[in-house]
């Protein structure tokens, strides 16, 4: 592995494609969630034994006590996905553990945390819903299949707990069934889907690339991590992103949706007429 792969910014900048979609704004440190040892690692998709393991080897702070049961937070939360995200991309516990040792070194500990929480904990603005395999049903009918919702489960719109499914987005349910009852395959709203979703993750790239370069890369270069007051500004600008880039993103779909439906429908109205003269 490069030593530029190693560096420090370079890892921030690639920890945003580990951004877990759909989710937004960091919970302020004073309102942490809280988490049992078996909790946390359900939700950060690791082991009881990574947990501790993390913990003897210094990556991970100690859990508040609360007589025999150890409290972890969301800040233990963020540092777990970070170190789950590094190993994935190759990286060993020992260089973790110097890039943590360098990332601590001179800087405030709060505002560090704040960072992590605010890179790593992005949450759904949704409240999810429950549905069960009849109210599919209902709301697709025929349009239900195993394929289908196989499709919908990997794309992560429908999330089985038990005998139920979670819906972690309301409004992208309600607007697929909506579709549906105007005509559209549900199977045919999801392959679109895929393929928008593609285009929108280059778009949330583009967009945290700006970011990183003009707040980070433009005063520290590409070597280097924020310091200072910086960190803490960084942290409290993160959680503004996903509202800042809603509006500049929903002005823009909305310019380009009447541009495209004014154009669709001029070029059916040509070959109607085109169509008209032929047969005169």
């Amino acid at each position: 592995m490069s030593s530029s792969r190693k560096s420090p910014a370079a890892i921030l900048r690639r920890l945003k494609q580990n951004t877990p979609d759909g989710e937004t704004a960091l919970p302020e440190l004073e309102k942490r969630q809280e988490f049992t040892i078996d909790q946390l690692a359900r939700e950060a998709g690791s082991t009881v034994r990574n947990v501790r393991a993390y913990q003897d080897r210094g990556l991970l702070p100690p859990p508040e006590k609360r007589g025999r049961t150890g409290i972890y937070t969301d800040v233990h939360l963020a540092r777990l996905k970070i170190i789950g995200a590094l190993l994935e991309r190759g990286y060993t516990l020992n260089n973790i553990r110097d890039l943590l040792s360098a990332w601590e070194q001179g800087r405030d500990l709060n505002d560090i945390l704040g960072l992590e929480v605010a890179v790593t904990s992005w949450q759904n603005p949704e409240v999810p819903s429950y549905k069960d395999y009849q109210d599919l049903i209902d709301d697709f009918g025929e349009d239900i299949t195993p394929e289908v919702m196989t499709k919908a489960v990997s794309l992560g719109y429908m999330i089985p707990e038990g005998m139920r499914l979670r819906v972690p987005y309301p409004r992208i349910y309600n607007a697929g069934k909506e579709l549906v009852e105007n005509g559209v395959p549900l199977d045919a709203v999801l392959t679109h889907v895929r393929l928008v979703r593609q285009e929108v993750d280059k778009l949330a790239e583009r967009f945290i690339d700006m970011i990183v370069e003009h707040l980070v890369d433009e005063k520290y270069g590409p070597n280097s991590l924020p310091e200072g007051e910086d960190v803490a500004r960084l942290a409290e600008f993160i959680t503004r992103i996903r509202p800042l880039a809603e509006a500049v993103v929903n002005d823009e779909l909305g310019r380009v949706l009447e541009k495209s439906i004014n154009k669709v429908l001029v070029d059916r109205l040509e070959n109607v007429l085109a169509h008209l003269e032929k047969h005169h």
